[in-house]
């Protein structure tokens, strides 16, 4: 199943740096994204000489079809694109800065519809586009009501988008993600907002001490069983939860 060509979009760090970690290892050719190209050329540094680092704004149209462009000029066709890249940052609507508002939407919800629209006419027949969702978009977290908003829109885009591509023999899925951590973590907060955060989340009945954490590596192998899918097979959603260990 080796030696086929993987885009990630939001490679630099946490879960994007662990999948393209985990996919050079099994022998793919693995792209990785990211919108500063240093960083992602130092994770690219450290994989096969197959790994392939490009620039990438996701919320820029521009910078999405240069990114492509720029793959093409490696490889004419890819096997899958996995629309990682995303911001998670808690605040209120009220307090929320244009700023905030914009990037939120821009990067969760618009760039994995930018990226997908890039991908579709160089994706090959049996291709597939993963989406990284959230638990958040099922469980009564606060402060985050932009982001469980884009990640509820990206999973019925990806829906959508299945229907729109079955004919294409291109199918389109969604990974529902529980917490994560581990090497490389994106996901730092403010700390003053972080501390809100959790002492909302505590009063929902969302203590985040004490909810499991799952690692990059350990979530990075779901991707891996969806990409292995068999040609006669397709699964819409995969949602798995952390847990403590034993």
């Amino acid at each position: 199943m080796a030696n086929r060509v993987i885009v990630i979009t939001g490679a630099n760090g946490g879960l994007g740096r662990a999948l393209a970690q985990m996919f050079d290892s099994d022998g793919e050719h693995v792209v990785l994204l990211g919108r500063t190209l240093s960083k992602v050329a130092e994770v690219a540094a450290e994989l096969s000489d197959r790994a392939m680092a490009a620039e990438c704004d996701v919320t820029s149209p521009e910078s999405v079809r240069a990114a492509f462009a720029a793959i093409a000029t490696r490889h004419p066709k890819i096997d899958a694109l996995i629309n990682n890249a995303a911001i998670f940052e808690p605040f209120l609507i009220e307090e929320a800065s244009d700023d905030q508002l914009m990037r939120g939407v821009l990067t969760n919800l618009l760039g994995p519809m930018l990226c997908s629209r890039a991908a579709i006419p160089v994706l090959n027949r049996g291709g597939h586009i993963i989406n990284v969702s959230s638990e958040s978009v099922a469980l009564p977290f606060p402060h985050l009501l932009v982001y469980v908003s884009t990640k509820a829109g990206l999973e019925r885009f990806a829906e959508g988008l299945h229907d729109e591509l079955e004919d294409k023999g291109i199918r389109v899925s969604v990974m529902r993600a529980g917490q994560m951590f581990g090497p490389g973590s994106s996901a730092a907060m403010e700390p003053v907002a972080a501390g809100r955060f959790m002492e909302a989340a505590a009063a929902r009945g969302l203590n985040l001490m004490q909810r499991g954490v799952t690692s990059y590596a350990s979530a990075a192998a779901m991707f891996r069983n969806l990409v292995n899918l068999p040609p006669d097979m397709h699964v819409g959603q995969v949602a798995f939860r952390s847990r403590r260990p034993e």
